[in-house]
C-alpha cells in the first residue's frame, strides 16, 4: 500500500437507518398490484391475438405507474395506462392517455376506465 492512500474505514451504520436522516428517505415507488395488472394484461392478450398491439413497457415512478402499449416496438407509444395516487380523490387515480396527450378516460374503477379500450361491436351492412 503507497505511503499517500488512506485506507477506506468502514463504518456501520444503526439498525433501521438507511443512511443520514437528513438526504435519504425510503425510495417509495407507486405500482400495480396483481388484480390491475389482471386487468391490464387480459385486455392488452386481447389486442395482441387481434393483432393491434406488439409490445409494452412497464415504468414504476414514484409518483406514478404507467404501463405503455406499443404498435412496434420501436415507436412512441400508442396509449398510456397510468395509475396517479395523487389524483385519487380528485379525478381518480386511473387514466387512459392517448399518444397526442388527449386523456381519454379517468376515474376509480380501473376496468371501466379500460373499456374505452375495448372494442366495440359495429354494424354489419345487409
Amino acid at each position: 500500500m503507497s505511503e499517500t492512500t488512506d485506507p477506506i474505514v468502514f463504518r456501520p451504520r444503526p439498525a433501521g437507518k438507511l443512511g443520514s436522516s437528513e438526504t435519504a428517505e425510503p425510495s417509495r415507488r407507486t405500482t400495480f398490484d396483481r388484480y390491475e395488472l389482471t386487468a391490464i394484461l387480459d385486455l392488452y392478450g386481447r389486442k395482441v391475438a387481434s393483432g393491434a398491439w406488439r409490445d409494452y413497457a412497464i415504468d414504476l415512478l414514484r409518483d406514478k405507474a404507467v404501463f405503455s402499449v406499443y404498435r412496434k416496438s420501436s415507436e412512441y407509444p400508442l396509449y398510456r395506462i397510468e395509475k396517479d395516487l395523487r389524483l385519487a380523490r380528485k379525478q381518480g387515480a386511473y387514466s387512459v392517455i392517448a399518444a397526442g396527450g388527449l386523456i381519454m378516460k379517468r376515474g376509480q374503477d380501473l376496468k371501466r376506465v379500460l373499456s374505452v379500450l375495448e372494442d366495440r361491436p359495429g354494424v354489419v351492412g345487409v
